[in-house]
Protein backbone atom coordinates (compact mmCIF):
# COMPACT_ATOMS: atom_id res chain seq x y z
CA UNK A 1 0.00 0.00 0.00
CA UNK A 2 2.79 2.77 1.08
CA UNK A 3 4.66 1.78 -2.38
CA UNK A 4 1.28 2.35 -4.43
CA UNK A 5 1.44 5.72 -2.51
CA UNK A 6 4.83 6.64 -3.69
CA UNK A 7 4.33 5.99 -7.01
CA UNK A 8 1.16 7.94 -7.24
CA UNK A 9 3.15 10.77 -5.69
CA UNK A 10 6.08 10.29 -7.82
CA UNK A 11 3.42 9.99 -11.23
CA UNK A 12 2.06 13.78 -9.89
CA UNK A 13 5.80 15.32 -9.53
CA UNK A 14 6.58 13.99 -12.95
CA UNK A 15 3.69 15.55 -14.45
CA UNK A 16 4.34 18.55 -13.03
CA UNK A 17 7.64 19.24 -14.05
CA UNK A 18 6.43 17.97 -17.10
CA UNK A 19 3.72 20.87 -17.56
CA UNK A 20 6.28 23.49 -15.78
CA UNK A 21 3.40 25.13 -14.00
CA UNK A 22 4.22 29.13 -14.02
CA UNK A 23 2.46 28.76 -10.44
CA UNK A 24 5.38 27.69 -8.51
CA UNK A 25 8.22 29.14 -10.69
CA UNK A 26 7.61 32.61 -11.63
CA UNK A 27 5.16 33.84 -8.58
CA UNK A 28 8.63 34.29 -6.29
CA UNK A 29 10.09 36.62 -8.62
CA UNK A 30 7.26 39.37 -8.11
CA UNK A 31 8.08 41.45 -5.59
CA UNK A 32 4.60 42.66 -3.50
CA UNK A 33 4.16 46.43 -4.29
CA UNK A 34 2.52 48.92 -1.54
CA UNK A 35 -1.11 49.40 -1.23
CA UNK A 36 -2.14 53.05 -2.27
CA UNK A 37 -4.69 55.06 0.39
CA UNK A 38 -7.11 54.08 -2.66
CA UNK A 39 -6.95 50.53 -2.07
CA UNK A 40 -6.52 50.45 1.59
CA UNK A 41 -10.11 52.10 1.93
CA UNK A 42 -11.45 49.91 -0.48
CA UNK A 43 -11.29 52.50 -3.93
CA UNK A 44 -9.56 51.47 -7.20
CA UNK A 45 -5.35 52.72 -7.23
CA UNK A 46 -5.15 56.36 -9.22
CA UNK A 47 -3.27 56.50 -11.98
CA UNK A 48 -2.37 59.79 -13.22
CA UNK A 49 -2.12 61.11 -16.48
CA UNK A 50 0.83 62.10 -18.44
CA UNK A 51 0.50 64.57 -21.17
CA UNK A 52 3.72 65.07 -23.28
CA UNK A 53 4.85 68.61 -24.17
CA UNK A 54 4.42 68.32 -27.76
CA UNK A 55 0.86 66.69 -27.44
CA UNK A 56 0.27 69.40 -24.98
CA UNK A 57 1.26 72.25 -27.45
CA UNK A 58 -0.19 70.52 -30.63
CA UNK A 59 -3.68 70.25 -28.85
CA UNK A 60 -3.27 73.90 -28.22
CA UNK A 61 -2.75 74.73 -31.19
CA UNK A 62 -5.81 72.81 -32.33
CA UNK A 63 -8.27 74.27 -30.13
CA UNK A 64 -6.61 77.92 -31.06
CA UNK A 65 -7.10 77.80 -34.60
CA UNK A 66 -10.65 76.18 -34.11
CA UNK A 67 -11.95 79.19 -31.72
CA UNK A 68 -10.23 81.65 -34.47
CA UNK A 69 -11.82 79.69 -37.24
CA UNK A 70 -15.05 80.11 -35.53
CA UNK A 71 -15.18 83.59 -34.42
CA UNK A 72 -13.99 84.47 -37.90
CA UNK A 73 -17.05 83.09 -39.66
CA UNK A 74 -19.44 84.41 -37.21
CA UNK A 75 -17.92 87.88 -37.54
CA UNK A 76 -18.28 87.26 -41.50
CA UNK A 77 -22.04 86.58 -41.11
CA UNK A 78 -22.55 89.35 -39.01
CA UNK A 79 -21.40 91.80 -41.18
CA UNK A 80 -23.44 90.37 -44.17
CA UNK A 81 -26.28 89.97 -41.86
CA UNK A 82 -25.75 94.02 -41.03
CA UNK A 83 -25.40 95.16 -44.76
CA UNK A 84 -28.59 92.73 -45.71
CA UNK A 85 -31.14 94.21 -42.84
CA UNK A 86 -32.63 97.34 -44.04
CA UNK A 87 -33.72 98.56 -40.93
CA UNK A 88 -33.31 102.17 -38.44
CA UNK A 89 -32.21 100.47 -35.75
CA UNK A 90 -29.13 99.37 -37.44
CA UNK A 91 -28.38 102.74 -39.29
CA UNK A 92 -25.91 103.58 -36.91
CA UNK A 93 -23.81 100.19 -36.68
CA UNK A 94 -23.80 99.83 -40.18
CA UNK A 95 -22.53 103.71 -40.91
CA UNK A 96 -19.86 102.26 -38.43
CA UNK A 97 -18.78 99.01 -39.70
CA UNK A 98 -18.10 101.26 -43.41
CA UNK A 99 -16.17 103.83 -41.72
CA UNK A 100 -14.24 101.05 -39.97
CA UNK A 101 -13.98 99.19 -43.00
CA UNK A 102 -13.18 102.44 -45.30
CA UNK A 103 -10.73 103.79 -43.53
CA UNK A 104 -7.35 104.22 -44.02
CA UNK A 105 -4.46 103.78 -41.31
CA UNK A 106 -2.54 106.53 -39.97
CA UNK A 107 0.73 104.64 -41.47
CA UNK A 108 2.28 108.60 -41.21
CA UNK A 109 1.18 109.05 -37.62
CA UNK A 110 2.10 106.03 -36.48
CA UNK A 111 5.74 106.75 -37.97
CA UNK A 112 6.40 109.87 -36.44
CA UNK A 113 5.15 108.75 -33.33
CA UNK A 114 8.02 106.25 -33.15
CA UNK A 115 10.80 108.60 -34.69
CA UNK A 116 9.61 110.61 -32.19
CA UNK A 117 9.53 108.23 -29.30
CA UNK A 118 12.16 106.07 -30.33
CA UNK A 119 15.01 108.68 -31.83
CA UNK A 120 14.35 106.56 -35.19
CA UNK A 121 12.51 105.88 -37.61
CA UNK A 122 10.98 102.59 -38.84
CA UNK A 123 12.55 103.00 -42.52
CA UNK A 124 16.56 101.86 -42.82
CA UNK A 125 17.02 104.27 -45.57
CA UNK A 126 19.29 107.79 -44.13
CA UNK A 127 17.53 111.13 -44.98
CA UNK A 128 18.78 112.37 -47.71
CA UNK A 129 20.36 115.88 -48.08
CA UNK A 130 17.84 117.52 -50.25
CA UNK A 131 14.96 116.61 -47.36
CA UNK A 132 17.19 118.16 -44.62
CA UNK A 133 17.70 121.19 -46.13
CA UNK A 134 13.80 121.59 -47.77
CA UNK A 135 12.21 125.22 -46.64
CA UNK A 136 9.39 125.00 -44.96
CA UNK A 137 7.11 126.28 -47.77
CA UNK A 138 5.98 123.55 -50.13
CA UNK A 139 6.92 123.38 -54.11
CA UNK A 140 5.35 121.59 -57.00
CA UNK A 141 6.44 117.90 -57.26
CA UNK A 142 7.73 118.54 -61.07
CA UNK A 143 9.00 121.86 -62.95
CA UNK A 144 6.82 122.56 -65.46
CA UNK A 145 3.89 124.47 -66.50
CA UNK A 146 0.34 124.02 -65.07
CA UNK A 147 -1.90 123.23 -68.36
CA UNK A 148 -4.70 122.36 -66.62
CA UNK A 149 -6.22 123.58 -63.28
CA UNK A 150 -8.41 121.79 -60.31
CA UNK A 151 -11.22 123.81 -61.97
CA UNK A 152 -11.40 121.74 -65.12
CA UNK A 153 -11.36 118.53 -63.58
CA UNK A 154 -12.20 118.33 -59.70
CA UNK A 155 -9.75 116.43 -58.69
CA UNK A 156 -6.39 117.62 -59.46
CA UNK A 157 -3.65 119.49 -61.75
CA UNK A 158 -1.49 118.35 -64.79
CA UNK A 159 1.78 119.99 -65.19
CA UNK A 160 3.72 119.73 -68.73
CA UNK A 161 7.65 119.39 -67.93
CA UNK A 162 9.87 120.31 -71.26
CA UNK A 163 12.56 117.57 -70.34
CA UNK A 164 13.04 114.15 -68.38
CA UNK A 165 12.92 115.09 -64.53
CA UNK A 166 12.51 113.98 -61.13
CA UNK A 167 9.01 113.66 -59.19
CA UNK A 168 9.46 114.93 -55.48
CA UNK A 169 7.40 114.25 -53.09
CA UNK A 170 5.66 117.29 -51.76
CA UNK A 171 5.60 116.33 -48.13
CA UNK A 172 6.99 113.51 -45.39
CA UNK A 173 4.80 110.95 -45.22
CA UNK A 174 4.70 107.26 -45.81
CA UNK A 175 3.85 105.53 -49.61
CA UNK A 176 0.29 103.62 -49.62
CA UNK A 177 0.44 102.87 -53.28
CA UNK A 178 2.99 102.32 -55.83
CA UNK A 179 1.67 100.69 -59.00
CA UNK A 180 0.16 100.89 -62.44
CA UNK A 181 -3.49 102.92 -61.99
CA UNK A 182 -6.41 102.52 -63.95
CA UNK A 183 -6.66 105.92 -65.05
CA UNK A 184 -3.23 107.73 -64.18
CA UNK A 185 -0.76 104.66 -64.89
CA UNK A 186 2.39 104.59 -62.93
CA UNK A 187 1.18 106.12 -60.26
CA UNK A 188 2.76 106.70 -56.49
CA UNK A 189 -0.04 107.85 -53.21
CA UNK A 190 2.08 109.22 -50.31
CA UNK A 191 0.22 109.65 -47.06
CA UNK A 192 1.13 112.46 -44.62
CA UNK A 193 0.88 113.37 -40.81
CA UNK A 194 -1.88 115.84 -40.90
CA UNK A 195 -4.36 113.22 -42.85
CA UNK A 196 -3.68 114.49 -46.01
CA UNK A 197 -3.00 111.71 -49.60
CA UNK A 198 -0.69 113.23 -52.56
CA UNK A 199 -0.89 111.40 -55.65
CA UNK A 200 1.19 111.81 -58.70
CA UNK A 201 0.14 110.37 -61.90
CA UNK A 202 1.38 109.16 -65.72
CA UNK A 203 4.77 108.65 -64.27
CA UNK A 204 8.09 107.37 -66.50
CA UNK A 205 9.49 104.79 -63.51
CA UNK A 206 8.22 104.44 -59.84
CA UNK A 207 11.49 104.32 -57.39
CA UNK A 208 9.36 103.72 -54.47
CA UNK A 209 7.59 100.83 -52.44
CA UNK A 210 4.53 100.31 -50.62
CA UNK A 211 4.74 101.71 -46.99
CA UNK A 212 8.46 103.35 -47.27
CA UNK A 213 8.83 106.15 -45.86
CA UNK A 214 9.64 109.11 -47.59
CA UNK A 215 10.86 112.64 -46.87
CA UNK A 216 9.95 116.06 -47.80
CA UNK A 217 11.73 116.50 -51.38
CA UNK A 218 12.38 113.16 -51.87
CA UNK A 219 12.58 111.35 -55.56
CA UNK A 220 9.79 108.86 -55.77
CA UNK A 221 9.90 108.67 -59.91
CA UNK A 222 10.74 110.11 -63.21
CA UNK A 223 9.33 111.54 -65.82
CA UNK A 224 10.35 111.75 -69.60
CA UNK A 225 8.01 113.56 -71.86
CA UNK A 226 6.64 111.75 -75.39
CA UNK A 227 4.23 111.65 -77.79
CA UNK A 228 1.86 109.41 -75.52
CA UNK A 229 2.46 111.35 -72.15
CA UNK A 230 3.35 115.04 -72.05
CA UNK A 231 1.99 115.93 -68.64
CA UNK A 232 2.19 115.06 -64.99
CA UNK A 233 -1.13 114.38 -62.73
CA UNK A 234 -0.97 115.98 -58.62
CA UNK A 235 -3.49 116.17 -56.65
CA UNK A 236 -4.14 116.47 -53.04
CA UNK A 237 -6.87 115.13 -51.12
CA UNK A 238 -8.04 114.77 -47.46
CA UNK A 239 -11.39 113.48 -45.56
CA UNK A 240 -12.49 111.63 -49.01
CA UNK A 241 -12.71 115.04 -50.65
CA UNK A 242 -10.33 117.02 -53.27
CA UNK A 243 -8.05 120.11 -52.55
CA UNK A 244 -7.07 122.51 -54.95
CA UNK A 245 -3.31 122.07 -54.68
CA UNK A 246 -3.01 126.01 -56.01
CA UNK A 247 -4.02 126.91 -52.54
CA UNK A 248 -1.88 124.73 -50.73
CA UNK A 249 1.18 125.15 -52.65
CA UNK A 250 3.07 128.41 -53.73
CA UNK A 251 2.72 128.14 -57.55
CA UNK A 252 3.90 131.55 -59.83
CA UNK A 253 2.93 129.51 -63.18
CA UNK A 254 -1.11 129.68 -63.27
CA UNK A 255 -2.50 129.94 -66.65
Amino acid sequence: MAREVKQVRKSIERRKKMRKIPGQTNMAKVKPAYLQEEEKHGYYPYFPTVEYPSYQKRRNLVTGFAVKGMLSILLFFGTALLYETDSQMLATPKALTTEALTAQFPFAKVNVWYRETFGAPLAMTPEPEEAANAADGLALPVSGHITETFQVNGKGIMITPEETTEVSVIREGVVIFAGKDRETGKTVVVQHQDGTTSTYGYLSSVDVHIYQYVYQNQAIGTFTPSEDSQKVYFSIEKDKEYIDPIQVIEVDDVP
